[in-house]
């Protein structure tokens, strides 16, 4: 909304009561069944339905002989009326929510670093605030949760919006951009070779994502750029217990989220290896459909989120 609109909307200091009328004329198409319907004496309904003319400086209903009609110019403020209406129904009853306990379902969908990191301490803590509030949590790739978001099934994501999607009914708020490492095995011979260059992993064995994918991609590119052919020994998979199962058993190297490789490293399963990748991943954030009203919990959720994302990165 530009200055201006909002500059007018609170030079015009609608009341309640005319959003009720325009709604009423609309329904009755007679001032005075509108006036009756809404407790009010037909002069000072028609005494607010030409203040508010005036100060849009339209005609909002015909007069007819017989009752009156909305112009296209009422027919806007009504299909508006309604909407705003409906809007502070829906704020009576989150705050009627919040009253009586956050209760009900919010579902979220995360991609793989922060449906591990920020996630779960962002429900452990609304957790304590809501006991009785269900949350829904899907881990997927940023395209099938954006499949997800615009079906409704989901409340909002914390995921990445790609250039080739059509973004013009989302809305996205940045939380951090994602940052990748090497891992292995916790006791891998590479753990300790100081210096180690690119060059000195190019010919391992990799666990990577499919072709096809952003970060395979940027793997690969990663290599091109310093002239190395990327890896050939390679097993493409995303499933997160088939790689640490097979990262334990082999040589194998695996490139993941820094803050998903240092949860593995404080429980001791995996070893972050000592080479600072020149690749990374796009930014993640919130993801919402635009013009969206979130339920209470949702709402609270994202807050949250918020706070534990400023703290974590």
């Amino acid at each position: 909304m530009s200055t201006n609109d909002t500059n007018w909307f609170l030079r015009a200091r609608l009341k309640t009561r005319q959003l009720l009328l325009l709604i009423a004329l609309d329904e009755e198409r007679n001032i005075h069944r509108a006036a009756e319907a809404l407790n009010m004496t037909q002069p000072a309904a028609s005494k607010q339905l030409k203040d508010l003319e005036d100060m849009l400086d339209v005609l909002l209903f015909e007069r007819l002989p017989r009752g009156m009609r909305p112009t296209i110019y009422g027919e806007a403020m009504i299909r508006h009326s309604r909407m705003a209406l409906t809007s502070l129904s829906h704020a009576h009853d989150d705050i009627t929510a919040l009253k009586s306990g956050l209760s009900g379902q919010v579902n979220v969908g995360a991609i793989l670093s922060p449906g591990m990191v920020l996630l779960p301490p962002a429900i452990a803590r609304l957790k304590q605030q809501a006991p009785m509030l269900r949350i829904g949590v899907e881990v997927e790739s940023s395209n099938i949760l954006l499949e997800r978001l615009q079906r409704g099934s989901l409340d909002f994501l914390v995921a990445r919006i790609m250039d080739q999607d059509d973004n013009r009914n989302l809305e996205y708020e940045e939380l951090s951009d994602e940052p990748v490492c090497a891992v292995a095995r916790v006791d891998h011979p590479l753990r300790h070779v100081s210096s180690l260059q690119l060059k000195d992993i190019a010919d391992s064995g990799w666990i990577l994502p499919p072709k096809g994918s952003i970060l395979r991609h940027r793997v690969e590119m990663m290599f091109h750029k310093e002239g190395l052919a990327p890896p050939a020994n390679v097993v493409d998979t995303t499933a997160i217990l088939v790689i640490s199962s097979l990262l334990q058993q082999t040589d194998f190297l695996h490139v993941m989220p820094a803050e998903v490789a240092r949860f593995y490293v404080q429980v001791n399963v995996l070893a972050i290896l000592p080479i600072e990748l020149p690749c990374k991943m796009d930014g993640f954030g919130i993801i919402t459909r635009r013009l969206q009203i979130l339920s209470p919990g949702a709402t609270i959720l994202q807050q949250t989120i918020r706070d534990v994302a400023a703290q974590i990165y």
